[in-house]
């Protein structure tokens, strides 16, 4: 056991403990656990991309630190975001004038809730044994993708509408039933072999100009203080381009199959 990437790890795995502490004790009159909770796991994510480079960057690299890491993320990036994506979506659902509609929801939303759990582990299992895997759709030969939506941008997606609507639960029914596709849209990207860009190709151990540092800083200014609206927008543009990647790819090799519209002339 490496102490230093450990410790970013063990930071994790505390975050999305108190995600989900905070999930259970949510409610409509205290709405602000709901976004606790999301604010929790994005802190979280930021810890998650930097354990694995500064133990690679610090040759300290070592197979308990991988499994720990792994376990960490089922219980931050999937245990958490499901819980919290239930209590805050279904759970909190006012009563109806039909009880029975209410409860085929809050039933429905929590089994879909438990299918992003379960693909959320699936997709880190397929991780952790595959050995440079291939999307579905290749990109650019240059730069390197994710096969499948990764299990912290999942969970991003999750969190950011949470925190965009500042943890105040879901009250109509149908807005449950939209939020039941898009957590079980994430959870399908997660397992599927489409690529999702990775980012693995920006070294931090090689130097850059100055503006770099006024950019970082810029970034960080807009996450703090516009956050509602920054982190919902680059989550749904992350998910979003796996997506239409997908579409594109498919598109022209759809062209290329067709045969070509101009007949023999006589």
């Amino acid at each position: 056991m490496y102490i230093l990437p450990s410790l970013f790890t063990a930071i994790n795995i505390a975050a999305g403990y108190f995600a989900i502490t905070q999930s259970l004790q949510g409610s409509v009159q205290e709405p602000h656990h709901f976004d606790w909770a999301a604010l929790a796991i994005g802190f979280a994510i930021p810890f998650d991309a930097l354990d694995g480079r500064i133990a690679r960057m610090t040759n300290t690299t070592s197979e308990f630190g991988k499994e720990l890491d792994s376990l960490a993320d089922v219980i931050t990036f999937g245990v958490a975001p499901s819980i919290l994506a239930f209590t805050w979506g279904f759970h909190t659902l006012p009563v109806m004038d039909n009880p029975a509609h209410r409860q085929q929801i809050v039933q429905l939303g929590a089994f879909v809730c438990f299918l992003f759990l379960l693909c959320g582990a699936s997709r880190l299992a397929r991780f952790n044994i595959s050995v440079n895997p291939e999307p579905k759709n290749p990109g650019r030969p240059g730069r390197k993708y994710f096969v499948g939506m990764p299990i912290p941008a999942a969970a991003g997606v999750i969190v950011a509408v949470v925190h965009f609507f500042r943890g105040i639960p879901i009250s109509i029914w149908w807005v449950s039933v939209i939020w039941m596709a898009l957590v079980g849209l994430t959870g399908f990207l997660m397992v599927s072999t489409w690529r999702f860009w990775s980012g693995k190709e920006i070294n931090l151990a090689n130097r850059h100009p100055f503006q770099w540092m006024v950019l970082i800083g810029l970034v960080l200014y807009v996450l703090v203080f516009f956050s509602q609206y920054v982190l919902i927008l680059m989550a749904l543009m992350y998910m979003f381009s796996g997506i239409l990647a997908r579409v594109a790819y498919s598109w022209r090799r759809g062209r290329r199959l067709l045969p070509s519209s101009t007949g023999p002339t006589n």
